[in-house]
């Protein structure tokens, strides 16, 4: 005689049941057209990326001067602007008097945060940058450094040009775009397909059929496989809109905006963004599916994911003020808070080509999904089986002896 299944056969007859039943239902082609208002409300909500379109869309020149010459550069641009109504570059203080011997100007234009770097004095300034950007400012830093000298406009000082190879400012504020667009289609796409779980888990609840598995399969098994069942629905619906969309995007040609190739390229990219969206799955449908062993009705289940929903929205918001801030703490917080983790890396790869945080990320994730899918697999194996009828208490015994039977009185 044959023993019971395994945890993973019996979760991989548990994904493949709610698989082909979710797959080749009539409600699954209406799920198939819900994106379309997500998309609408993602297109109205396009104020969230205000502070990513601040930083991409205006070139910064950081000044690397003793704290008076910094003082009388910053005044000077302003007098210029103010009287002549140039248009001249932002100018950001990134060194000190105390940390001129140790700064680089490479260094500075390595961390992204300025476009070039002028340094020296106002009598003999040096401008270190990419070389469209400090031929394009030569002129202006001249009429600066000049105002700044007291010389304007009798002398105007040789602007020294230190061309560097660096990326081009319009390849940034491209790859800044790609993240931001990569990162709210993962959030999108996580909020949207993540409710499966819940739906399918009260309707099971409701029909006690969670019980029948219960009773014949291991517990964890059940969680297991109808996670990863909805998993595999949601990149059915993934691939079914993703080549709607690429038709679309063929079809209008030059009349759709071309997007800026990410650091690590569109191969590895597009499998990245597979990788970190099971990832966000997995994390949220775990919690959702401990939610789903907590309530029973439609109505608990939208009460009780409420506050997890709006901490959602937190954690995309923390992910998208990352993205702004690499190699800062904010970033690494998004990089360690699980839910986060998945977005900042994604927009990461659109930013940075290097691999290593990837592996790192990847190994993370990995640890947290086990521990947080076997903690709600806990929790709901306790929930659901205690969702049947309550059990009668036994009699207390006192002093190791049976307790009375209480008699009732006889009647007058």
């Amino acid at each position: 005689m044959q023993g019971r299944l395994s945890i993973l056969q019996a979760a991989w007859v548990i994904c493949r049941r709610d698989f082909t039943a979710i797959l080749f239902s009539r409600s699954f082609v209406f799920f198939l057209l819900g994106p379309l208002f997500p998309v609408i409300v993602g297109v109205m909500a396009g104020g969230v990326g205000q502070r990513v379109q601040q930083s991409a869309d205006v070139p910064a020149l950081g000044v690397m001067m003793d704290k008076a010459d910094a003082v009388q550069m910053e005044a000077a641009a302003r007098t210029l602007h103010q009287r002549v109504g140039l248009d001249l570059p932002e100018l950001r203080v990134i060194g000190t008097e105390g940390s001129l011997t140790k700064a680089d100007p490479e260094q500075e234009l390595a961390k992204g945060r300025v476009i070039a770097v002028l340094s020296g004095t106002p009598a003999a300034p040096v401008l270190t940058g990419p070389q469209e950007w400090i031929r394009r400012w030569q002129g202006p830093v001249s009429l600066m450094s000049a105002q700044a000298a007291g010389n304007g406009p009798r002398a105007y000082p040789e602007v020294a040009l230190a061309p560097v190879i660096a990326p081009d400012a319009a390849d940034r504020r491209g790859r800044l775009m790609t993240a931001q667009g990569a990162q709210t289609l993962l959030f999108l796409l996580t909020m949207l397909l993540a409710g499966m779980v819940l739906s399918n888990l009260v309707e099971e609840k409701g029909n006690k059929i969670i019980e029948i598995l219960a009773a014949a399969i291991p517990m964890d098994a059940v969680f297991f496989g109808k996670l990863f069942a909805m998993l595999g629905v949601s990149f059915v619906g993934i691939a079914v809109w993703g080549t709607v969309g690429a038709s679309v995007w063929m079809a209008a040609g030059s009349a759709v905006p071309h997007l800026t190739t990410p650091a690590v390229g569109w191969p590895l990219f597009v499998a990245l963004g597979v990788i970190y969206f099971a990832f966000a799955y997995l994390l949220l449908g775990s919690v959702f599916l401990a939610i789903g062993s907590l309530a029973s009705t439609v109505r608990e289940v939208q009460t009780i994911s409420m506050p997890v929903t709006m901490m959602q929205l937190v954690v995309f918001f923390l992910a998208s003020y990352a993205m702004t801030a690499q190699g800062s703490p904010v970033e690494i917080a998004a990089l360690l808070i699980p839910f986060s983790s998945p977005f900042t890396m994604l927009a990461r790869a659109a930013q940075d080509g290097s691999l290593s945080p990837h592996v790192f990320a990847i190994c993370w994730q990995t640890i947290w999904v086990l521990l947080l899918v076997r903690g709600g697999a806990s929790l709901f194996r306790k929930r659901v089986m205690k969702s049947g009828p309550a059990r009668q208490k036994k009699p207390r015994r006192w002093f190791g002896r049976k307790a009375p039977a209480m008699v009732p009185a006889p009647a007058n």
